[in-house]
């Protein structure tokens, strides 16, 4: 396929005697153009690139592709060209981070970097250049956006003639959500269990070493890191600050990508580190994580002992908060009294939905200031089985919408009109002011925006 970057320069020299030039491509193919906006191109091949890509990460689309996506380019190069006389830039270290989660991604759900170098027919260094040219687009548009809408101020005024504009059965139904406390213990992990995943992750040192098995193999084979094992153990390009400490602290002093790291402990489990390539201070590696096995045996065991905690607790030797200063595993809630915070928008409110399944079990039949049994879940984040008990420290019905009770939400949704309003405003402005020319079979759209098509 002939690609836009070697073909950009001819196409618009073309423009000039014949707008929709079309291109031979082989022997049995063609790429052409479909619509130009201003002085760019949007090819067909762009097109179907992206609905393949859009196809792979699963982003599903309610309409015609080919009327949707043209547009979508199209809005695109609208902000692109004012974001270029408003000099908006983004950093090359937000956009490399998010070509490699996004080709990382890909090989996760296809299962090899040769299966997607096979489906696009282009190698992964090919597609990391073509991605980088997505995602900077990209950036640069979203901050365009958010340059747009950064003066948007929403009085309380505004917020209560709002809610009095709405239709009564457009008044918001507001879901229940909680809040609630967490203690967690993560049961001790026997010397001789720790000892085994060591002697396994020392015989995988040795047997590459030795040139008897590769690295990547061995990851395939045997990392629990599911995510990265299935591409090797590659984690792809990324800062220091995208991994824990322990982790970062070993894999950002290797030079030489012969030598395997020590062993690591994180709070996921026991790694071992090769590194693939530096660039600057980002940096590629492989690894393997093991992570040692807990008996049920030893869950029992952990289960008895904050039986005692929790029996204390209604002893009133001591309170909950108390407790989850004290004997909490858990990081991020024991220092704030186990209060658990929702990574959605920061604040302590859940949706039933939005808690960790167990948890949400339990806390579903509790009434307020109830501390459950203790009971087993696994932990989101590293993925290890911990014993836990919880409290549930408040309780709002789902319920229709009030500003008494529901302002902040309110004014979000006021926020985001008004924002939708400037950017559709922005965008029909720079409609009537920008030449546009649809090719002949791509003009038959219901648009989103009607004044691509001028009379």
């Amino acid at each position: 396929m002939i690609r836009k970057l070697n073909v950009v320069l001819i196409l618009l020299i073309s423009l000039m005697v014949n707008p929709f030039l079309t291109i031979a491509q082989n022997e049995n193919s063609i790429d052409e153009v479909i619509w130009v906006v201003g002085d760019e191109a949007i090819l067909r091949s762009q097109v179907e690139e992206e609905r393949i890509r859009m196809l792979y990460s699963g982003e599903r689309l309610s309409g015609d592709p080919y009327c949707i996506i043209p547009e979508q380019i199209a809005i695109q190069k609208l902000f692109l060209h004012q974001a270029k006389l408003d000099s908006i830039e983004v950093s090359d270290q937000m956009v490399i981070e998010r070509v490699e989660s996004h080709i990382n991604d890909m090989i996760s759900k296809v299962g090899s970097k040769e299966k997607v170098e096979e489906y696009f027919k282009r190698s992964i260094p090919q597609l990391r250049d073509e991605y980088r040219t997505m995602f900077k687009d990209q950036g640069v548009v979203q901050q365009m956006q958010q340059k747009l809408v950064e003066n948007i101020k929403v009085t309380p005024a505004e917020v209560r003639k709002y809610y009095e504009s709405l239709p009564k059965d457009s008044i918001p139904y507001i879901q229940t959500k909680v809040e609630a406390q967490i203690i967690t213990f993560e049961p001790r992990l026997p010397v001789e269990e720790v000892e085994s995943v060591k002697s396994r992750l020392r015989d995988f040192t040795e047997r590459v070493n030795k040139g008897e098995a590769d690295f990547s193999t061995l990851a395939i084979l045997y990392s629990e890191d599911l995510g990265s094992a299935r591409n090797g153990g590659e984690l792809g390009f990324a800062g220091k600050g995208s991994y824990v400490p322990e982790f970062s602290a070993v894999a950002f002093q290797l030079n030489d990508p012969n030598k395997i790291s020590r062993i690591v402990e994180t709070e996921f489990g026991f790694h071992i580190i090769q590194l693939i390539e530096k660039r600057g201070d980002r940096a590629n590696f492989r690894h393997i994580l093991l992570k040692p096995k807990v008996s049920d045996k030893t869950l029992q065991e952990t289960l008895v002992l904050m039986d005692s905690l929790k029996a204390d607790i209604d002893s009133a030797h001591f309170n909950f908060e108390q407790a989850a200063l004290i004997a909490s595993h858990d990081k991020a809630t024991n220092k704030n009294n186990g209060l658990m915070v929702n990574p959605n928008d920061r604040t302590s409110l859940f949706q039933m939905e939005e808690l960790p399944p167990e948890v949400a079990k339990i806390v579903d039949g509790m009434k307020i200031n109830d501390i459950s049994k203790p009971f087993v879940m696994t932990n989101q984040r590293s993925g290890k089985d911990v014993v836990a008990m919880v409290k549930l420290k408040n309780r709002v019905p789902g319920h229709k919408a009030t500003v008494y009770d529901d302002y902040q939400e309110l004014k979000g949704m006021l926020e985001a009109k008004k924002s939708e309003e400037i950017i559709k405003n922005f965008i029909k402005k720079k409609q009537s002011e920008t030449y546009i020319r649809i090719k002949d079979g791509w003009k038959n759209c219901d648009f989103q925006y009607p004044g691509w098509i001028k009379n």
